[in-house]
């Protein structure tokens, strides 16, 4: 068998973990959307994906609703198709909140080939549907995603929680959070809190999905937002002093014409005209 060949039964047989995106159906990647173009099984979350995102597929692909699948289930269509092309295709990007570990150790212990297709995140839709930049200099620069523990706590290790990010105040993305509003404001203005109640906030329901809801808060009526949208599944809150609608008042360093980077020299003095360094760009 050719080396040719070989790779092309490996891609046959492949399981594909991709990343949906936060919705939109443009918003997959084109790998993505070249993998689910190929496939011939796709399971993904009715739930979670617009049912538009399955126009990248074949008219002939075999479709699974995970909504309703556990991992075993999942894993036993793996199974059932030993020699197929299929998608698993997850919201956002499959390494956060994606459950796809478990999977791929099953892959390795089936020695099964497997991949991992980045999508856009459902923050990264937010922000792009709220035109904000997540790091800014003073405001913030550092980005948390957690959510509350609930009925998951034991899968969260001490610290990484709503309350223990608090205190430093900074932006935060808190997921699987909607239907807890009043603990979650509670929470995120507890004591220590870096935030206070006029700290902006902003409450995304399925973003980038045709009826995508957006409301603009702050972090004292934070709750009550959330309960004005009706909705407690695909919640996304971002909170933090980068959300305020001014102005910023200190520039990035990055484009500053005082500032030298290992392609661009200071600016002459009186000048703001960029001056290339003798390092190349290529």
């Amino acid at each position: 068998m050719s080396a040719s060949q070989a790779m092309s039964q490996s891609q046959k047989r492949m399981i594909s973990f991709v990343g949906a995106g936060p919705g939109a159906d443009d918003l997959v990647t084109l790998r993505g959307a070249n993998r689910l173009a190929d496939a011939d099984v796709v399971i993904w979350a009715s739930s979670l994906i617009p049912e538009s995102m399955l126009g990248h597929c074949r008219d002939d692909v075999v479709l699974h609703d995970s909504a309703t699948m556990t991992l075993e289930d999942v894993i036993a269509v793996y199974a059932e198709h030993p020699d197929a092309a299929i998608v698993r295709l997850h919201s956002g990007d499959p390494s956060v909140y994606g459950a796809i570990q478990e999977q791929i150790d099953w892959c390795h212990e089936q020695e099964r080939p497997f991949e991992v297709v980045p999508g856009v995140t459902s923050v990264a839709g937010a922000a792009a549907e709220i035109r904000r930049e997540l790091t800014i200099p003073k405001r913030g620069q550092a980005l948390v995603y957690t959510r509350l523990a609930g009925r998951t706590k034991a899968s969260m290790r001490p610290g990484e929680d709503v309350k223990a990010f608090a205190p430093n105040g900074t932006t935060m993305a808190v997921f699987l959070s909607g239907a807890r509003p009043d603990e979650l404001q509670e929470e995120l203005l507890g004591e220590g809190s870096g935030y206070t109640p006029d700290t902006p906030a902003v409450v995304l329901v399925r973003v980038t999905w045709p009826d995508q809801q957006i409301v603009h808060t702050t972090v004292g009526e934070l709750a009550d937002a959330i309960r004005s949208t009706g909705a407690t599944m695909t919640v996304l809150v971002l909170v933090g002093d980068v959300l305020e609608d001014i102005p910023v008042d200190a520039r990035s360093h990055l484009y500053a014409p005082e500032f030298t980077t290992a392609y661009r020299l200071r600016s002459e003095q009186g000048s703001t005209e960029g001056r290339a360094s003798a390092r190349s760009t290529h």
